[in-house]
């Protein structure tokens, strides 16, 4: 893969574009950019797992009521 390459600058509307050679391709619609030291820097942005985002949520102190087997189906069911 290669780790450098000379792209064209262009403007969109009032903003400063450049598109991302297939090469370069991240992940999902959005990017984080970073200027520092004079160089931009675009990292993709990490989406949180399932289990990440039920780690943040609190318990819930409702009771659930218990299930009566006898209504739950015995039988495989074919989706």
């Amino acid at each position: 893969m290669q780790t450098e390459r000379r792209i064209r600058l262009f403007k969109n509307g009032r903003s400063q574009a450049l598109r991302i050679p297939k090469a370069f391709e991240l992940p999902g619609n959005e990017a984080i950019i970073i200027k520092e030291k004079g160089m931009l820097i675009i990292k993709p942005v990490k989406r949180p797992s399932l289990l990440m985002l039920l780690e943040t949520l609190e318990p819930l102190d409702e009771v659930f009521p218990d299930i009566d087997k006898n209504l739950l189906p015995l039988d495989d069911i074919e989706l």
